[in-house]
């Protein structure tokens, strides 16, 4: 019997491909804009592209996909910390390039807040002693690592170490250079009419239309619209549980049709995730940790610091909650909340991560979300 389901968005019902693209791009921007690091060759920065030639940077940057595949197979589900490890691992290649008293003293600003200064001073380090960045390094030097979920973050303390020879914790979740990055992909991703709105502050490069109106869907929009309709008509309970941000989720399910089937009180998503764990002081609260899936499950009107556990509870009756996502993030979500997990083939990874699942222990394995309604109804019987 299913009484209750709970989905993500991305590689569940919205093309993840677009998000990773703007990921791709805001690396490169970070990495040769006269805003950051400044390595390029123009003070011209360019913002729009062919898809050939999003699909020439992605791969080059991210090595055909193989370090966000590393990435998500050890539970990391957040572009953000994505792009925040991958301009990190550069930031510290980059660092041990320079002569070796110049490198002494750059060492020194990474064991210290990075800053919009600190990258300033890299820039006028970088253009008085050319430096390159190796791409190929992020799978070098994570290679030994055992590092899951944000201890990925982590790890990049002994990258630097063992690089550049000093002893930092400035790498970790939500600093400074973290946010530096956020903003920067928000840019690509929402557009320049959004940015402000969104964060409160301005775009630091205009010029971006914002991947966020041009949504790629894995289903028939109808057919997902449908569904949901489907779902309440039987008394079910649906629920959102995403790492997007709201405005990235509620325009394209807005445009697409699909707001008016769902609850908005069970639409849970990374600006919740954010508030709760700045008003609990509980971060980090993202998945892997079933935050949003308590929160969508019970409702965002419900006692939202009682979801912030370290050792989450199970959810009462928990093989009456179906979760579908793509991930092992969402799987382990599942896991812990006791719920049965419906896993996706059109994440990232397709087809590949049958494997993956299978070996984690999926309840079930579908090759799209327009399979869930099928298996819901049948499941509705049992």
């Amino acid at each position: 019997m299913i009484q209750t389901v709970l989905f993500d968005v991305d590689g569940v019902f919205l093309s993840e491909e677009r998000y990773f693209d703007a990921s791709a791009l805001t690396v490169r921007e970070l990495l040769l804009s006269e805003n950051y690091l400044g390595l390029g060759n123009s003070r011209n920065f360019q913002t729009e592209y062919s898809d050939e030639e999003i699909a020439e940077i992605r791969s080059k940057l991210f090595l055909n996909d193989d370090v966000l595949n590393f990435l998500k197979s050890r539970g990391m589900n957040a572009n953000w910390d994505m792009i925040y490890i991958t301009i990190s691992v550069q930031l510290i290649h980059l660092t041990e390039q320079l002569p070796s008293d110049v490198r002494a003293e750059a060492a020194k600003l990474l064991t210290r807040t990075i800053d919009q200064k600190t990258l300033d001073q890299f820039r006028a380090w970088f253009k008085n002693y050319p430096v390159k960045p190796d791409f190929s390094q992020f799978m070098i030097d994570f290679r030994e690592s055992k590092a899951v979920k944000q201890e990925l973050i982590l790890y990049l303390n002994e990258i630097a170490e063992r690089r550049l020879g000093i002893k930092t914790d400035v790498f970790k979740p939500k600093s400074t250079f973290w946010h530096i990055g956020e903003h920067a992909s928000q840019e690509w991703y929402i557009g320049d009419e959004n940015v402000l709105g969104a964060t409160g502050l301005p775009s630091v490069q205009t010029g971006k239309k914002g991947f966020m109106n041009e949504e790629v869907t894995l289903a028939e929009p109808d057919f997902i619209r449908g569904m949901f309709q489907t779902f309440r008509d039987k008394g079910l309970q649906v629920g959102i549980a995403t790492g997007r941000p709201r405005l990235e989720t509620v325009k394209p399910f807005t445009y697409l049709n699909w707001i008016g089937e769902l609850d908005q009180n069970h639409i849970v998503t990374a600006d919740d995730v954010l508030a709760a764990e700045r008003k609990y002081d509980a971060a980090p609260l993202a998945k892997p940790h079933p935050f949003t899936y308590l929160t969508s499950f019970y409702g965002k009107d419900s006692d939202i610091e009682r979801w912030t556990a370290r050792q989450p509870e199970k959810l009462p009756d928990g093989e009456q909650t179906l979760i579908v996502g793509d991930s092992l993030a969402d799987l382990l979500c599942a896991k812990q909340l006791g719920c049965r997990f419906a896993g996706v083939l059109t994440g990232l990874s397709g087809q590949k991560a049958r494997s993956e699942l299978e070996e984690h222990g999926a309840d079930f394995i579908l090759d799209s979300v327009a399979d869930v309604k099928e298996l819901v109804l049948e499941l509705i019987e049992k």
